[in-house]
């Protein structure tokens, strides 16, 4: 709620951007219950609240404050009325707009309201929400609220069962998305199965007899809508061939794990993705507790075999992680490598156990349970 706020005070328009019920509307409540003056809410999914706004100039100019636009997605014809409004002087209200699409899908509000907008990107619960004593609890059921707070395994998952076909069924039309919603199923219980691996657009064009541009739509729908993380390739110019293809996670574990037909924590260890599921939770943990940005996050790999899971630059601070699903962490050449290739400020290894330690004097031991501890976000 502080970064909301201190983004209302410097922007005229605020988007706070996520995934389908992961708490948006929550998080725009506590922001206006602690606003200091009046406040006026939309809610596009509300039929009463769509056509209060069948003229949106009339309906909005004259109101005063915060005034939140919820689920913005479903009425783009707004962002240039929005323009206008955030042009004015003096300011008479600043607008809180929630949004389930990154402005990336949705080009036309990004353009129109360029310069005037300011983005906050919500995932679901964190380590720092739900306790480390909690930490198996998120990385089973994930991080959407009624996944985790459900009272049985039974009922988390049937959540995340009825989330994922909403999604594809309902939510996803709402973009302008013509994709069948049983191609996208497919391509979504396709990708969980390569959670982890190096994006690979010829073998899922050939699965899917499309081309190399088709699924590469399919990749940035799911990604625009936060449920996918394509993580970008850092390259520069280090006289090597480096990979320049993303890897691809799931954004959120519990729905991995329900693609993958995990439903219980016994199986969750025993399966085969179960080092790639612990990998994108020690991600998606990582990059919460450090305040980065997407833009900011990447991963490094050359041809030679040299890699590194997590770097994350910001200015001349570039971190580098491992994860590494062991209570025994060591040192490899890889890490070495990307130490002193990418200029690391410090490389740490995420791993399992109960501790953090040095390995070296610029390497560290990072117990996952302890990163709110360990790791500072960033300034």
């Amino acid at each position: 709620m502080t970064r909301v706020r201190h983004l209302l005070r410097t922007a005229p328009v605020v988007a706070i951007l996520g995934a389908r019920q992961v708490g948006k509307t929550t998080l725009a409540r506590s922001v206006a219950a602690a606003w200091s003056g009046p406040t006026t809410h939309f809610d596009l999914e509300n039929p009463a609240d769509v056509a209060s706004l069948a003229d949106p100039l009339l309906a909005l100019e004259g109101l005063r404050g915060l005034v939140v636009l919820d689920e913005v997605h479903r009425r783009p014809d707004l962002s240039p009325v929005l323009r206008v409004l955030a042009d004015r002087t003096p300011r008479r209200a600043r607008f809180l707009v929630l949004g389930s699409a990154s402005p990336h899908l949705l080009r036309q509000s990004a353009e129109s309201l360029a310069g005037r907008i300011a983005f906050h990107e919500l995932g679901g619960f964190s380590l720092e929400e739900v306790g480390r004593s909690h930490l198996d609890r998120l990385w089973l059921r994930g991080g959407f609220p009624c996944a985790f707070l459900a009272r049985t395994e039974r009922e988390g998952l049937d959540w995340r069962r009825d989330f994922v076909r909403t999604f594809l069924e309902r939510d996803l039309p709402q973009f302008g998305i013509g994709v069948p919603s049983a191609v996208l199923g497919r391509f979504w219980s396709m990708l969980a199965h390569y959670h982890g691996q190096t994006w690979n657009a010829a073998e899922f064009a050939r699965s899917f007899g499309v081309s190399d541009m088709t699924v590469r739509r399919y990749l940035d729908v799911l990604a625009g809508t936060f449920v996918v993380r394509a993580l970008q390739p850092w390259h520069e110019n280090l006289g090597k061939r480096q990979v320049k293809s993303p890897k691809v996670y799931l954004a959120d574990t519990g729905v991995l794990h329900l693609l993958l037909g995990v439903n219980d924590y016994p199986e969750l260890v025993r399966h085969p993705k179960v080092g790639a599921s612990w990998e994108g939770l020690g991600i998606e943990t990582v990059v919460t507790r450090l305040k980065a940005r997407r833009d900011e996050c990447f991963f490094w790999a050359t041809h030679a075999g040299a890699k590194l899971d997590l770097l994350i630059v910001r200015g001349r601070t570039r971190l580098g992680f491992e994860f590494r699903r062991t209570t025994a962490p060591a040192v490899t050449p890889s890490m070495r490598i990307a130490l002193d290739d990418l200029k690391l400020t410090r490389l740490d290894v995420v791993h399992a156990g109960e501790r953090t330690f040095p390995l070296t004097p610029r390497i560290r031991a990072v117990a996952l349970s302890r990163v709110l501890d360990d790791l500072t976000p960033l300034p």
